[in-house]
């Protein structure tokens, strides 16, 4: 397949996910670091086929070398297109992916963050509209430099105080409403 044809096949997937960003994650402030490197060009967007872990964990390898090459990207959502539809494979792929960041002593460097449609924290009810602040179009996996968070919180004091907040966000909306805003998304 040329690159023509890939960057038009991917391009549907890459929509969605900057739709996601700009609508609900900077539209509703759930991160306030976000906005700035959205507008700025500095996320890369990468679109992985398949349902094989080794070929995800392959391309976040080359992704956080890739990181490492490039400054001037900040940061990068792996979107998994194909597959990793079921949540607990996904976890199981996060897990995975967590210990081979590890294992390549990149632990410190990068961190890991998670995206889900059917994303479900661990103490909360599946239907608690909190879940939607870690809910999005397409199963991603968020690469994020550890030295830019490091100055995101000493940039501000209430950092600690975000995913609360998102959380009651979340709840005063309530689940149909963010349920109506990613299916606009997703259409």
């Amino acid at each position: 397949m040329d690159n023509g044809a890939e960057k038009l096949e991917h391009a549907e997937p890459i929509a969605k996910v900057r739709k996601w960003l700009a609508e609900v994650v900077i539209g509703h402030n759930l991160c306030p670091f976000a906005r700035s490197e959205f507008t700025a060009g500095r996320v890369r967007y990468r679109v992985l086929a398949g349902r094989k872990s080794k070929s995800v964990i392959a391309a976040l390898l080359d992704e956080l070398v890739f990181l490492d090459e490039h400054h001037e990207v900040e940061t990068t959502l792996l979107i998994l297109a194909d597959g990793w539809r079921d949540f607990y494979d996904y976890l199981g792929l996060l897990d995975t992916a967590q210990q081979a960041l590890e294992n390549a002593d990149y632990e410190g460097v990068y961190q890991l963050a998670s995206f889900h449609p059917d994303y479900v924290f661990a103490d909360e009810a599946v239907d608690d509209a909190s879940n939607y602040t870690n809910r999005s179009p397409l199963p991603l996996l968020h690469l994020l430099r550890e030295s830019s968070l490091e100055r995101a919180i000493a940039s501000d004091p209430s950092v600690d105080q975000i995913p609360e907040r998102n959380k009651q966000l979340a709840r005063a909306k309530g689940a149909s409403f963010w349920r109506a805003l990613l299916a606009n998304i997703d259409s």
